[in-house]
């Protein structure tokens, strides 16, 4: 399976990803790099979890689109 995941680099300089089709899937790395490996453990987990509790297991969102607000 595959899965959109988000980067953000955070007041400190870390990098941390999160998966929007999996709330609460999160981790973090010092690169980039580290922190894909890092989360793409954290979805193996998560899916393990769910997978052991009988749950359903969320596909990937479809579509992802910017908007742009003036603020």
């Amino acid at each position: 399976m595959k899965y959109t995941v988000v980067l953000e680099k955070d007041e400190n300089g870390i990098y941390v990803a999160t998966v929007p089709a999996l709330p609460g899937c999160i981790s973090e790395g010092k690169t980039i790099e580290e922190a894909l490996i890092n989360i793409k453990d954290a979805i193996q987990g998560y899916i393990e979890g769910l997978i052991a509790d009988k749950e359903w297991i969320p596909k990937d969102i479809e579509l992802i689109e910017k908007v742009e607000v003036n603020a």
